[in-house]
């Protein structure tokens, strides 16, 4: 387990040691123990409360993910929907989570207005999740914590516009004046480096992480993910605007060819993206059907081993390339 050796406004936050956020990962791949793997490696990792249809079953990854922490703190991501009632559902849930011992949120899809009074009540805080700076904007006159920015290499929803993450993360930290951080594409400590040389505050890494061994998925699906080279991801449901990079597979051509013939109507792509079908290929390792977010990273995660020893990894590299930049000669 590596020492600190980057303070920033985010481990600041957090009371973490390193600058990295593990983030939510659907359909309940975050679980509790995949969780707590990360605070104890001295991240911040979320549980994803839509995971779980059975409110029962998410309370018990809460409580198991604070037993196995020895009663760190630990974080949940909340999925703002469009649907009516999502606001009310999430307040509802709040008590629950600070009985379990959550400190911080990881909120995504709608503007988090709505629920932030609650959450400071709860003395929770707060980090919201955006596809690009224009959005970041917005959030930031609201009384969030921090702002993830993520790029167009991201798997999962890496926003309409497709802008990458190096952009990005030059640009973000310019114009938003509260602690930002990077996601879409790291996987590596010379990023991480490279993020907080550019203004940011930290990374935040999903597809890095899946070859995790405290990550439920089976290892079938983890040696895919390790032979993998980054190219295998495709951009899925543009024609809905609601643009998901994932591993391309006989449902991600399916739903092309509904696009290509111009359908619209999201009744039609329900049978290819149902998260049944992905649970059963992480499940099963087969990853024929189903969505499976996949970013650009996948060529970093290149081995099977735990949390600790991915951050490890990580920092150390980081470490190296801080003082590679250290040895560069300025001319004067």
């Amino acid at each position: 387990m590596r020492d600190q050796i980057f303070k920033t406004r985010l481990t600041d936050l957090l009371g973490i040691r390193h600058p990295i956020l593990a983030g939510g990962l659907g359909p309940g791949v975050s679980d509790g123990r995949y969780v707590a793997a990360v605070v104890n490696a001295g991240g911040m990792g979320f549980i994803v409360h839509v995971g779980y249809e059975d409110p029962d079953q998410f309370i018990d990854e809460m409580r198991t993910c604070r037993e196995l922490t020895g009663g760190k703190g630990f974080g949940v991501n909340l999925y703002i929907s469009r649907v009516p009632g999502s606001v009310e559902k999430i307040i509802a849930r709040i008590p629950q989570l600070v009985d379990h011992g959550c400190v911080v949120v990881e909120t995504a899809g709608q503007n988090p207005a709505p629920i932030l009074p609650a959450l400071r009540e709860a003395g929770i805080k707060v980090i919201h999740k955006v596809p690009g700076v224009r959005y970041a904007r917005s959030v930031a006159k609201t009384d969030v914590d921090a702002i993830i920015v993520v790029g167009n290499e991201c798997g999962g929803h890496p926003g309409i516009y497709q802008i990458g993450s190096m952009v990005q993360a030059a640009q973000a930290p310019q114009e938003i004046d509260k602690p930002v951080i990077i996601g879409g594409g790291i996987g590596t400590g010379s990023q991480i480096a490279a993020v907080l040389a550019m203004g940011a505050e930290g990374v935040v890494m999903g597809t890095r992480m899946m070859v995790a061994e405290e990550m439920w998925p089976s290892r079938a699906y983890k040696e895919q993910m390790v032979a993998a080279n980054g190219t295998e991801s495709v951009v899925i449901k543009k024609i809905l605007r609601d643009n998901h990079r994932v591993m391309a597979n006989e449902s991600t051509a399916a739903v092309l060819a509904l696009e290509e013939q111009g359908v619209t109507d999201f009744e039609a792509y329900r049978p290819h993206v149902t998260g049944a079908l992905t649970r059963e290929g992480y499940k099963t390792g087969n990853l024929s059907t189903g969505t499976y977010d996949w970013g650009h990273s996948a060529v970093f995660a290149d081995r099977i081993e735990p949390v600790e020893a991915i951050f490890d990894r990580l920092i150390d590299d980081a470490a190296a390339a801080t003082r590679r930049i250290g040895q560069v000669t300025l001319v004067r």
